[in-house]
Parts: structure tokens; C-alpha cells; sequence
């Protein structure tokens, strides 16, 4: 038994000088993102499934992940800790005043990428808030008008398959459940489309359209890498393989590692 403990310590050290086991102690994270999310309402079921491969994507990818579920703590000095500001399901009103300009600043100069989804764009004054002209503009001047409550399931077409946050995924895919918004204008003037929905597509078939129907964008006006999803309702979508990569390559590409 004596013999047997000398030979694991002498193995333990030994991996101790090799360099792969010094490489994985002294592995450092590529980058450091931060997440925003909804903690209640009725995308909660997705905030409860994108945490957990968030979180593996991040373990694998050799990144780290800080979470919070509302703006209290954002300000220049707290976002400058961060590489790619993911906004999931949270919604452009709420936010104080200190958080609007760190977050206006961090975009306007490059400070990090970012990636929203669905919920960003509810644009508009809801409980009691004024719209948020800079996030409008940011997003193409958009203002919510409406959606599916209903949900339906619709077929997705690539616009720009040669973007970064697109390899991998199919020219086309399906959503099976969605709300798909509409606006009181396509973003279409004003961004660069990268995807959208046909809407002949709809099933159930739904009288709210928009005609043109980008559902997938970044505004190249800004000098931080922006993606916007608009898809981001059931936390089915974490089964749906086009998405994922889609996602995923949204996260590499606006953090600057793709």
C-alpha cells in the first residue's frame, strides 16, 4: 500500500511539469461575457433553458459568463469588465438613466459586441416608460405594433449567407413556435438584413404581417459588433440546431473571436 502511494504521488508530480497539465492550470478565458436576462413573466422557461447552454458553451469554448436579471448594476466602470453584452429576453425600457448612456457609450465606441434577443425590440412605452429613442435607432427606428399571440411556426430564409454568424446554418430553417413581432416599418433602410421570415410560411396562418419581415440584423453604424435575433420565445429553440449555431456564432463573432 506504501508502494502504491509513492507511485500516484510520483505520477501527480510528474503531470505537474508536463506541459499540457501546466496549460490547463494556467488556461486563461478568452473573453468575458455578460448576460441580461428575464427572471420572470412567460419567457422565463427560456432564460431557465439558455442558462444551462450558455453555460456549457462557455465551460467548452473557454469563456466566462456573469448573469444579472436587471440594469441597477450597469455603468461605464461595469461594462468595461466585459468583451459582449448578451441581452436576452430583456426588454429596452426599465433601465435608469446612468445605465442608457453606459450602455449608449459602450456601443457608440467599440467598447464590446452584443447580441439581442427577441425581447429587444419591444419598443415603445409600456408600464410607464417612454420609448428609448437611441435603442429605436439602434435597431433601425423600429417601434413595436404588434405580434402572434397565438404563436405559429414559419420557415426562415438567409439573406447574407456569407456573414460570419451565419456558417453552418442552412439557407433555410424552421421555427416551430414563435410570436413574430411586427413594426410600424421593415428596419430594412437603416441595418443590414441578415435573415427574415416568410410569412406564407405561417402556421396556423395569421392575419399580422408586415410584408417585408427582417428577423435577423446588424447595424453597421455602430462601431461595436451588434446582432440582433428576434427569435427567442419557447426554450424549444435549444433544440432547433440552426438556431444554436447561429447563436453561437453571434457570440464569437461579436465578442471579435470569429
Amino acid at each position: 500500500m506504501k508502494n502504491f502511494r509513492i507511485i500516484i504521488l510520483l505520477a501527480i508530480i510528474s503531470c505537474f511539469f508536463q506541459p499540457e497539465c501546466l496549460a490547463q492550470k494556467t488556461k486563461k478565458s478568452r473573453f468575458r461575457a455578460l448576460v441580461l436576462y428575464e427572471n420572470g413573466g412567460h419567457h422565463l422557461p427560456f432564460s431557465k433553458a439558455a442558462k444551462p447552454w450558455l453555460n456549457k458553451l462557455a465551460i467548452d469554448s473557454s469563456f466566462t459568463i456573469d448573469y444579472i436579471e436587471n440594469t441597477k448594476t450597469i455603468n461605464d466602470a461595469f461594462l468595461k469588465k466585459y468583451q459582449v453584452f448578451i441581452q436576452l429576453d430583456y426588454p429596452p425600457y426599465t433601465w435608469s438613466e446612468e445605465s442608457m448612456k453606459a450602455f449608449e457609450k459602450y456601443m457608440n465606441n467599440g467598447k464590446g459586441g452584443w447580441i439581442g434577443l427577441h425581447h429587444a425590440t419591444l419598443l415603445g412605452e409600456f408600464d410607464g416608460y417612454p420609448m428609448w429613442q437611441w435603442f429605436s435607432d439602434f435597431m433601425g427606428g423600429i417601434r413595436f405594433v404588434d405580434y402572434i399571440p397565438t404563436f405559429a411556426k414559419a420557415q426562415v430564409n438567409l439573406e447574407d449567407k456569407s456573414h460570419p454568424v451565419m456558417k453552418g446554418v442552412p439557407s433555410s430553417f424552421f421555427i416551430e413556435k414563435e410570436e413574430w413581432y411586427i413594426y410600424d416599418k421593415s428596419p430594412r433602410e437603416n441595418v443590414h438584413v441578415l435573415a427574415s421570415v416568410d410569412e406564407s410560411t405561417y402556421d396556423p396562418i395569421s392575419k399580422i404581417k408586415m410584408g417585408d419581415h427582417p428577423v435577423i440584423w446588424t447595424n453597421d453604424h455602430f462601431k461595436s459588433r451588434n446582432v440582433y435575433i428576434f427569435m427567442g420565445h419557447s426554450p424549444d429553440l435549444f433544440e432547433n440546431e440552426a438556431y444554436t449555431t447561429l447563436l453561437k456564432n453571434s457570440i464569437f463573432w461579436a465578442a471579435n473571436r470569429k
